[in-house]
């Protein structure tokens, strides 16, 4: 009987290592949940968290890609890496103009492709972007989220172009990320898994 008490114990002790492991596991998934909630709720809680998923990624990407290869297209007439980083910040100011928002004083985003060969500045402008991006969204009140608008022609709502913004990141960063693994930039999000 005290041999199997011993060995009962012996085995208890020696699995404590692995419970413990189990359990940081387990808190480290937690804590990765806890980061991928939405910091407001609701549909504009929503938006805002993919707005920022992408934006993570975007810049991201855009500070792996090496100055040089902000000039890189895969073909004739496509934009090269840069000018997508300056595409996706000139949308952030101008389709919620389509709400009522205000184009900032001095931002002009018809002109920000033209600056795709700048890493640093199209970097801040990215930056830049995201951040009135987000503050655009949050200034609309609840209530005029279902208000119709026109967008490009057509019948819709404040929602429904917030969404069309989630969509258009989360293009373009499909688009980037594509375009560096074709120049041997592995995405920093991914390097971490070997991917």
């Amino acid at each position: 009987m005290k041999k199997i008490l011993a060995l009962t114990a012996a085995l208890g002790l020696a699995a404590l290592p692995i419970l413990a492991q189990d359990t940081k596991a387990t808190e480290k998934k937690a804590e990765q949940k806890q980061e991928m909630k939405p910091a407001a709720e609701g549909v504009r809680g929503s938006m805002l968290f993919q707005i920022d998923e992408a934006r993570k990624k975007l810049l991201s990407l855009a500070e792996a890609m090496p100055a040089e290869k902000y000039t890189w297209r895969p073909g004739q007439g496509v934009r090269s890496v840069g000018e997508v980083f300056n595409h996706v910040a000139a949308a952030n100011y101008f389709l919620p103009t389509f709400w009522g928002a205000k184009m900032p004083a001095g931002v002009d985003p018809r002109g920000f492709e033209k600056e795709g060969g700048d890493k640093a500045k199209t970097i801040e402008t990215l930056k830049k972007s995201f951040d009135n991006l987000q503050q655009e969204i949050q200034a609309v009140p609840e209530a005029d989220l279902g208000r119709a608008i026109k967008l490009f022609g057509h019948d819709a709502t404040v929602r429904d172009a917030m969404m069309v913004l989630v969509t258009h990141a989360h293009e373009h960063l499909g688009q980037s990320i594509a375009y560096a693994r074709m120049n041997g930039v592995v995405p920093p999000w991914s390097a971490q898994g070997g991917q």
